[in-house]
């Protein structure tokens, strides 16, 4: 016969609710055990010493309340233990504060909460709770429906004790023998639930470790069971079995009482159970139970009733299931294949939504814009591309006739992604729409993201235009003359780093009219500087600016009732088509995908430190037969300082020993502009056998007959930037190497080099680094505008362009979406997670 709690006497009333403040705070701070000064544990060893004489603190004794070791438990099993606590307490009887003077009205009870209800209407949440889960963007029962798990524990396996096998997760349904509690550890400091569990085919034991008061719970299901004349307490457990001292035995695993067992309405075990996203003091069943009972309230008879979002006829014929059968069965599913059928539906409208608002954003633009017509291909262009020692590529050309096409109109200004592998030819598709800007009586401009990059873009500028300047000029301005064009065209560069005289005699040269291309970082947007007469920006590794950076510079040019520059940017980490179509649907799209031809592949090698010289000496034979080569130090640091003193240190070690004897340059961020220039000029003549150097080298670097880099460090480096490194080798006849040198290597580190080794395709590597990295990082967090896609992968490719082309359909027939309120409501929500490039 189960007990009945004590009352509660005035004596231990005091104690017991400060117990009640204790684990207020221990649940508002995580169950971080800084409730009490010195730890809960200590206050409850003085509880535990007033058992005897105080019997409603025996009733928490007895029930293993008092001797949890409480510091010793993990977060999840603190909370397990005061939850446990909390109802105890509730069933103590402890006295009642002083009745009022006059009993309040009889209130109606509040109304049952609605889906658009805050999370506090339900039961299952607190103010603690409140707080979490507003940090990770739930506020509303809504919120909590759409929150879909990150994965499924498949404990849908269910089999008998005899049929059980270690190492596996499996699920069994049994009848409850024994339950008692046992110390364990050093000094028996360690809590232990221990059960006997079994069916007809045998028994099982069971243990779950730091949860001393679940052995009380399942006593009293044990006398509960008896008194209801059901016999034994039937339980669904769902876990791992381990085999411990030779013994078969389920350790911790999660379980449910069961009062019919073939129940459907589990929510823990016995199917595939969702984990969910959780934060600290939100652990995995607290936030099962919480969207289980948002779940519950966003449902009628059991059915989930949330308003479809699409049209019947569009959701037949693209054989989806209704939103609300997605969602439910994207909680709980029934097999892995109405999980699938749920992502899909679910996917499908992220889709839908996002290429809703991009196509409504494309379509604004297009409306409210006005381009700047300039005559495609005059003669200073091809002057230009005549005078190169190369033919373009037939990529190359195809991009840029289709820019060209674009910035002949004024029915918009032109907004193209031009995209391409390292060594593509990306920079002279760009330079020649600037060339065709400035024929036109126009300015350019080219941003990048670092000073480095800049920098680099500036001398690649200047190499290009060899053999056209004029006589004057600076270190970081020059001017070249090409027929067809009337005076000098002036080229400069503008970075953070530029001296305010100099930047003074920029910005009065813009004024005068004399500076027509300027080439800088995020310094071009500054309001100090002034592009009155901008006709084309474009902006290089744009996923590294934000939106409104490149906004910014676009807005030089468009200021007042002026057309809007031309926009082209510019990407040397290959996008992989899905993710460009979804992060890019509003512009148009150009890819160079071939190199020049003749070139060879890049044999690609992992070097273990151990035979750093062997690579070396390598360095030796390949200078000895007339080639060249890099020596890249890894990125330490952010600090140009620390890169500097890094690639000292190697070029002085290197000179000392394995390549005495050979000319070695050294190359850093922190050399002055124009000593940067005259050790590439060195190098691409040939006077220096290896250059040292940090990661400035990893754009624009164009030397034929450098045939090796080897990269130092290589797991301190990123796929994408590895593979651009590894693009400033291999341009020449001659066959090219890059070795990868790295002392200890991480796993992760491990497949990021073993997909370099593996392929040269730079959109393979992207595809390989976005499935490594998330789309997050791979773009680099917030600054892409990415939206959050969270049930919608890459290899979605036939979802997406059928969420494209329906995008366009609903559109042409309602551009305002007025006829479908739930879908322009979606759309509004997305809006501020695309990208707006074209504004």
């Amino acid at each position: 016969m189960t007990s009945r709690p004590p009352a509660t006497p005035k004596s231990s009333a005091g104690r017991l609710r400060a117990l009640r403040n204790i684990l207020a705070m221990e649940t508002a701070n995580g169950f971080a055990d800084r409730a009490v000064s010195g730890g809960l544990d200590g206050f409850l060893r003085t509880l535990l010493g007033d058992a005897d004489a105080d019997p409603a603190i025996r009733w928490l004794a007895d029930h293993g309340m008092l001797s949890v070791g409480y510091g010793e438990l993990d977060a999840t099993m603190r909370e397990r233990w005061a939850r446990e606590t909390e109802r105890l307490l509730a069933t103590s009887g402890e006295a009642p504060e002083p009745a009022p003077r006059r009993a309040p009205r009889a209130q109606a009870p509040p109304p049952a909460p609605t889906i658009d209800a805050p999370v506090l209407r339900l039961k299952s949440v607190t103010r603690a709770h409140v707080a979490k889960l507003a940090k990770m963007g739930v506020e509303t029962v809504r919120d909590l429906v759409f929150l879909f798990p990150n994965r499924h524990l498949d404990y849908s396996q269910r089999r008998t004790v005899a049929q059980v096998r270690p190492g596996e997760d499996q699920t069994i349904v049994v009848s409850l023998w024994e339950a008692r509690q046992v110390k364990m550890g050093r000094g028996g400091r360690l809590s232990v639930t221990e059960a006997v569990v079994g069916d007809e085919t045998g028994n099982l034991r069971v243990v779950w470790f730091g949860q001393p008061w679940l052995t009380q719970t399942l006593l009293r299901a044990m006398a509960k069971a008896s008194q209801s004349g059901k016999g034994n307490a039937q339980l669904v457990l769902s876990g791992r079995v381990v085999v411990f001292n030779g013994r078969t035995q389920m350790e911790s695993p999660e379980w449910e009482p069961l009062d019919d067992p073939d129940a459907a309405d589990l929510v823990h075990t016995g199917r595939l159970v969702p984990v969910y996203p959780s934060t600290e003091g939100l652990p995995a069943r607290t936030m099962r139970r919480i969207v289980r009972e948002a779940l519950d309230t966003a449902s009628v008879d059991g059915s989930l009733r949330i308003e479809d979002t699409l049209p019947d006829a569009l959701r037949e014929r693209l054989g989806l299931i209704a939103l609300s059968e997605a969602v439910a069965q994207a909680h709980y599913p029934d097999s892995t294949e109405t999980k699938e059928t749920a992502r899909v539906r679910l996917a499908f409208d992220e889709l839908l939504v996002l290429q809703l608002a991009v196509a409504a954003k494309r379509g604004n633009g297009q409306r409210k814009a006005k381009g700047i017509p300039l005559a495609p291909m005059p003669e200073p262009v091809r002057a230009f591309l005549g005078s190169l020692p190369f033919a373009l590529t037939k990529g190359q050309e195809t991009a840029l006739a289709e820019a060209m096409d674009d910035i002949a109109t004024a029915e918009r200004p032109m907004s193209r992604l031009l995209q391409g592998d390292v060594g593509a030819g990306k920079t002279v598709v760009a330079l020649a729409l600037l060339l065709t800007a400035v024929a036109a009586g126009h300015q350019g401009a080219l941003m990048a993201p670092t000073e480095v990059l800049a920098e680099q873009h500036f001398m690649n500028l200047r190499l290009m235009l060899a053999g056209l300047e004029e006589p004057s000029q600076g270190a970081a301005w020059f001017s070249v003359r090409l027929p067809g064009h009337d005076g000098p065209i002036t080229i400069a560069l503008l970075t953070g780093s530029t001296r305010a005289a100099a930047r003074r005699e920029l910005r009065q040269r813009i004024a005068d009219g004399e500076l027509d291309i300027l080439v800088g970082t995020h310094a071009l947007i500054q309001q100090e500087v002034e592009l009155p007469n901008l006709a084309l920006a474009v902006v290089d590794e744009q996923h590294r600016f934000g939106v409104l950076q490149r906004a910014a510079l676009r807005g030089k040019g468009g200021a007042g009732d002026r057309p809007d520059p031309h926009l082209l940017l510019m990407s040397a980490t290959p996008i992989p088509r899905t993710l460009a179509l979804t992060v890019y649907g509003d512009l148009d799209i150009s890819t160079i995908p071939e190199l020049p031809a003749g070139r060879k592949a890049i044999q690609t090698r992992f070097v273990p430190a151990a035979r750093a010289e062997d690579a070396e000496r390598f360095l030796v034979e390949q200078a000895n037969a007339g080639r060249q080569s890099f020596v890249v130090c890894p990125l330490i640091d952010e600090s140009e300082a620390v890169l500097a003193r890094a690639a000292t240190v190697e070029y002085d070690r290197l000179r000392e020993t394995t390549l005495a004897g050979l000319s070695v340059g050294l190359l850093h961020g922190r050399l002055p502009l124009a000593e940067k220039q005259a050790v590439m000029d060195r190098f691409r003549a040939g006077e220096l056998d290896v250059l040292v150097t940090t990661p400035v080298i990893e754009v624009g670097i164009d030397v034929p007959n450098a045939t090796v880099m080897l990269i130092e460090g290589a797991d301190r480096f990123g796929l994408a930037q590895l593979h651009q490194l590894r693009g400033r080798v291999g341009r020449g006849e001659h066959q090219s190497y890059c070795l990868l040198l790295s002392e200890a290597v991480s796993e992760d580190a491990k497949e990021r080099l073993a997909v370099l080794v593996g392929t040269n395709d730079g959109f393979a590597i992207a595809e390989a680094d976005l499935r490594l990295r998330g789309p997050g990082d791979f773009f680099g967090t917030r600054q892409s505008g990415l939206p959050s896609l969270r049930m919608a992968t890459l290899d979605d490719r036939d979802l997406l362009a059928s969420a494209r082309d329906e995008a366009r359909t609903l559109l042409a027939a309602d551009p305002a979406l007025a006829a479908h309120p739930q879908l322009a409501e979606a759309v509004a929500h997305y809006a501020t997670a695309v990208t707006d490039d074209v504004a």
